[in-house]
């Protein structure tokens, strides 16, 4: 049975930090190229960052370039979203995704909430 949990999310003030997991069962996942998405209430799910299963390049959205850091740990089966110099519109509930050829698995998400 296929799993991909989310964690560590929670409330912290502006310009904190925050490391989120996505940690997967019943599969690899340095086999997958791995995405992290996030969506705040009425908005759309929006990509945030991805790294890819081959040769591990990170991509970002202009909106968390510079603060944001997506990284593996193959040997815990784990990727991570570091999260530096966080912002109130960084709200969101924060899914991962893993995607090889035509599956895809999604996480059920961690709530992110940026306040004073």
């Amino acid at each position: 049975q296929w799993q991909l949990v989310e964690s560590g999310g929670g409330l912290v003030q502006p310009g904190g930090s925050l490391r989120l997991s996505c940690a997967a069962s019943g599969f690899t996942l340095n086999s997958y190229a791995i995405g992290w998405f996030r969506q705040a209430p009425g908005n759309e799910r929006e990509g945030v960052s991805c790294i890819g299963a081959g040769d591990g390049s990170t991509h970002y959205a202009d909106s968390v370039k510079g603060r944001f850091t997506i990284s593996r740990d193959n040997d815990k089966n784990t990727v991570y979203l570091q999260m530096d110099s966080l912002k109130p519109e960084d709200t969101a509930l924060y899914y991962c995704k893993a995607t090889r050829l035509f599956t895809e698995y999604w996480g059920q998400g961690t709530q992110v909430t940026v306040s004073l």
